[in-house]
């Protein structure tokens, strides 16, 4: 009964095929240092993977095979090294020589340089963040001073106004000023206030003249008779619209 392995992808989408583990056991005449490099060759099809410019291969639709002695995997262990797998140039333990150790190199040389280059794109961001803020805290800054420069000072005692004052003191409903003493502060305000008479408590009726009262007046001496106005007649027109 035949066995098909099979191998998932790795984390870059490439799909080598699963290793072939020869163990040799050196009994005999024959000699597995010459029967090694024999069966590199020719499998060399098989295996060779497409070298990168970062100096590691790729091993898409390979097959990793890697040969081992008994007696040294017997010696040293599956950890030691010992495994070599056909196109590199030394022994390695076995996990290292059916993996892909210089791509994982430069996989966490290329992960280094990239968080590196994002520290510095953060950096630059950051730089370019405090000198927008401290650009808007200069003109912030000027445009306060030359907002003092404009804020009006109370005629009475010379304090600044305050934004609240600045504010009702030109306020303006149908193109006139609302409040009233719009050149003093608000303490000098409430004082003028406070001192002003009241104008409504003040004002007293004008007598009406002599005409108007309703009584009986003398009339000077020199004055004119008043004139009679005549009553009309009965029976006049005005008599026949009366019912």
């Amino acid at each position: 009964m035949a066995h098909r392995w099979t191998a998932s992808a790795d984390r870059h989408g490439d799909v080598p095929h699963p290793s072939v583990l020869l163990v040799f056991n050196h009994i005999g005449a024959r000699n597995p240092n010459r029967a090694i490099p024999r069966l590199e060759e020719l499998t060399h099809h098989l295996w060779l993977g497409d070298r990168q410019r970062e100096g590691h291969h790729l091993y898409d639709r390979k097959v990793p095979i890697v040969a081992v002695g008994l007696r040294n995997l017997r010696e040293h262990g599956p950890t030691g090294p010992v495994c070599y797998r056909f196109g590199r140039n030394r022994p390695q333990p076995l996990l290292e020589a059916i993996g892909n150790p210089r791509r994982d190199a430069a996989d966490a040389r290329e992960a280094e340089e990239g968080r590196v280059r994002q520290e510095e794109y953060r950096a630059q961001v950051r730089k370019a963040a405090q000198e927008q803020a401290a650009k808007k805290a200069v003109e912030a800054a000027r445009e306060a001073a030359r907002r003092g420069a404009r804020r009006p000072a109370c005629t009475s005692c010379g304090t600044r106004f305050t934004d609240e004052r600045w504010e009702a003191a030109e306020e303006t409903g149908w193109g006139c000023l609302v409040g009233t003493h719009p050149t003093l502060c608000d303490t000098c305000k409430h004082v003028a206030v406070a001192a002003a008479p009241d104008v409504d408590q003040q004002e007293q009726a004008e007598p009406l003249p002599a005409w108007a009262d309703g009584r009986t007046h003398v009339l000077p001496e020199g004055s004119p008779e008043p004139r009679q106005v005549p009553k009309p007649k009965s029976g006049g027109w005005l008599s026949r619209l009366r019912p």
